[in-house]
């Protein structure tokens, strides 16, 4: 419900980073948290957003977090129960996930992100600058702080929400089936209904009413991580149906081994996908951390061996000033431009149609999501846009459920209550619907030309790569 309160806190909550993301949460926390402005320290590296901050009398700190000062920064304003919100680009998760460990301190964020440099260097494996390694690095936190205050990984929209809403699209499916009450369960439904592939499939439209300009990187949210997240390899969880690696395609040496990586960035890397609204559409198969644990949440292992995981990945098409903003990167060999415009007050119209398809059952495809209006996300919450409400009404839902469950140790947005998620997030998507589709990628396919596909099995990768 908007403007009731979800929890109370009497700790400390320290945002680290404050740009789209956290001046998008703040209000969101502030109505629904009980805490008074002064608990609150807002710790960044630039002085955007002060003016924001300052309105609502939260403390704004412009000191920028590194590997020497990490500690003796941060130390200071963490104990038992108090709060770390982590919106941040280029500041180690783990680091702050350990430091939070060790203090008692609650955490959450929204990616696993590396120190700089960490997407992009060139002394890295290309396996090693995957999300598959940065997830593998926090389970490994995991392992050696088993029983500590809650961390919730990677509780944005995407990755996090379309964790929640794959469980709520599958109990659709299911209909009058009893509700799963643990992983194995999930997982078995999941095989019982024969699901093959699970798209995160968003299509948005939002525009400004100033076209995108040479040299300027134009988005609805963080340039710099939209950037980080392209440039890192294009990853998906690897389904036991596919029959076939991708030539470009190279599995990880380490690991659980529910993904693969292919060679060559996320941002010149596109797939076929499907949305209601939108219908059939070209997206890039950008890295996420959804797309590895989600394929690891639902595997089925026999004698040790997986013998059911659905292939998953992201399926994007951003605003279309982004899209040309990634055909002009692509052509700049991947060099940033000088410019950057991130949109907020200058959207003049459109949706973010976020969701998750679920295809290979026997009603065919099914998606199920959000889809906000740009007119809905300003009338529901100030400092927002469509994408970013959608973000943020699941951090709001992440840290609520963190302070309703405060040992609950390192923990995945799989591994959460997905009804309590929805529940909280819900008031700010706008319209949550589910739609069946007869889509298939190779639909309409062979009328024009011929092509290399698998018509035997619609599901297999190939079809779904765009060559």
């Amino acid at each position: 419900m908007r403007g009731g309160f979800h929890a109370d806190f009497a700790g400390r909550l320290v945002m680290v980073g404050f740009g789209s993301i956290g001046q998008g949460v703040l209000p969101l926390l502030m109505r629904h948290v009980r805490m008074k402005p002064s608990q609150i320290v807002i710790l960044t590296a630039e002085e955007r957003g002060r003016a924001e901050a300052e309105a609502m009398g939260v403390a704004f700190r412009v000191e920028p977090l590194a590997r020497d000062n990490l500690a003796r920064v941060l130390a200071p304003l963490l104990g038992p129960g108090d709060f770390l919100l982590n919106v941040s680009i280029e500041v180690s998760s783990l680091a702050l996930i350990e430091l939070c460990q060790q203090r008692g301190t609650l955490y959450l964020d929204t990616c696993i992100e590396p120190w700089p440099g960490g997407y992009t260097d060139p002394a890295l494996s290309v396996s090693q600058r995957s999300n598959y390694a940065l997830r593998e690095a926090a389970l490994e936190l995991r392992r050696r702080y088993p029983a500590g205050p809650t961390a919730v990984l990677t509780h944005g929209a995407n990755p996090g929400l379309v964790s929640h809403f794959v469980k709520a699209a599958l109990l659709e499916l299911a209909g009058d089936a009893a509700r799963p009450e643990h992983r194995a369960q999930w997982g078995g439904l999941a095989e019982r209904l024969g699901v093959k592939v699970i798209h995160v499939a968003e299509r948005d439209t939002q525009s400004p009413h100033e076209a995108k300009r040479r040299d300027e990187f134009v988005n609805t949210w963080s340039i710099d991580g939209f950037f980080g997240e392209g440039c890192q390899p294009a990853e998906l969880g690897w389904g036991t149906h596919e029959r076939q690696l991708p030539p470009d395609g190279a599995r990880h040496e380490f690991g659980g081994g529910s993904a693969i990586y292919l060679n060559r960035p996320g941002a010149g890397c596109r797939v076929r996908s499907w949305t209601p609204l939108e219908g059939p559409y070209h997206g890039f198969l950008i890295t996420h951390s959804e797309a590895i644990s989600v394929a690891d949440y639902f595997t089925v292992t026999e004698n040790g061996t997986a013998r059911y995981r659905p292939t998953v990945h992201y399926a994007y098409h951003p605003c279309d000033a982004a899209v040309l903003s990634l055909h002009e990167l692509a052509g700049r060999n991947w060099r940033l431009q000088e410019h950057k415009r991130l949109l907020m007050g200058e959207i003049t119209a459109g949706i973010d149609e976020l969701g998750v398809l679920l295809m290979g059952h026997a009603k065919g495809a099914f998606w199920y999501g959000s889809r906000l209006s740009i007119d809905a996300a300003r009338a529901l919450a100030p400092y927002n846009n469509a994408t970013s409400l959608q973000v943020t009404a699941a951090v709001l839902a992440g840290v609520v459920w963190a302070l309703e469950h405060p040992r609950r140790g390192i923990i995945e947005p799989d591994e959460i209550d997905h009804e309590r998620i929805i529940e909280i997030a819900r008031p700010y998507l706008g319209d949550v619907v589910g739609v069946y589709s007869d889509w298939t990628p190779l639909k309409d396919r062979a009328r024009l030309f011929a092509e290399d596909i698998d018509p035997s099995d619609p599901w297999q990768f190939k079809n779904f790569r765009v060559a």
